[in-house]
């Protein structure tokens, strides 16, 4: 039998609610604020995965005083760091707010929407041009017919398939591709790519 324990009844079960309520919005700008400014990090607050169970191991009495007490005894200066680092960072948002207009929403649209999608989606050709201009060759991109066999283009005079990493990881039943594979994996700064030689 499978089971769901929400977040309020893990705080009601564990004697610990959150009575603090925030106003609407504002948690969402202070995560994204924390993102930016990296107050919550290991290094301002200490790794909650090691320092946990230290706390459950000690002679501190195990409720939510306990870890206060056993935590800021440890760490005594690191919430008022880590809120100085998230609150410069919202000052930097609260400016940003100020120069948003409808114009400027306008652009992030069309820019996530068309451009983002785009490049994000269509990664064959920028794959193929990126790999001819190492090789010192040219690229093009496969025809219909091609396609039909598995094919994605051309570097050169040699055919590649172009598709994502997970690929190698799916089942196929009855595809067989018998050309040259070039997988890819998307990253925060772009695609990382494997070509078999």
């Amino acid at each position: 039998m499978n089971y769901t324990i929400n977040k309020e009844d893990i705080e009601n079960y564990n004697d610990s609610c959150d009575s603090i309520s925030f106003p609407t919005y504002t948690t969402q700008l202070m995560n994204l604020a924390n993102q930016n400014a990296h107050g919550t990090w290991p290094v301002v607050v200490g790794k909650m995965s090691d320092l946990f169970p230290k706390f459950l191991e000690s002679d501190e009495e195990i409720n939510i005083d306990g870890w206060r007490r056993w935590y800021l005894e440890r760490y005594p200066d690191s919430l008022e760091k880590a809120t100085d680092k998230i609150l410069e960072h919202v000052d930097n948002l609260r400016n940003a707010i100020e120069l948003i207009d409808k114009e400027m929403v306008e652009n992030w649209v069309e820019n996530f929407v068309i451009y983002k999608t785009y490049n994000g989606l269509y990664v064959q050709k920028a794959i193929l041009a990126f790999l001819a201009n190492k090789k010192g060759t040219t690229y093009r991109l496969a025809n219909a017919i091609e396609e039909s066999h598995g094919i994605d283009g051309y570097v050169g005079d040699v055919p590649y398939s172009i598709k994502p990493d997970t690929y190698k990881y799916m089942e196929r039943s009855s595809e067989v591709i018998d050309v040259k594979m070039i997988y890819y994996t998307k990253t925060k700064t772009g695609l990382k790519i494997e070509v078999e030689e």
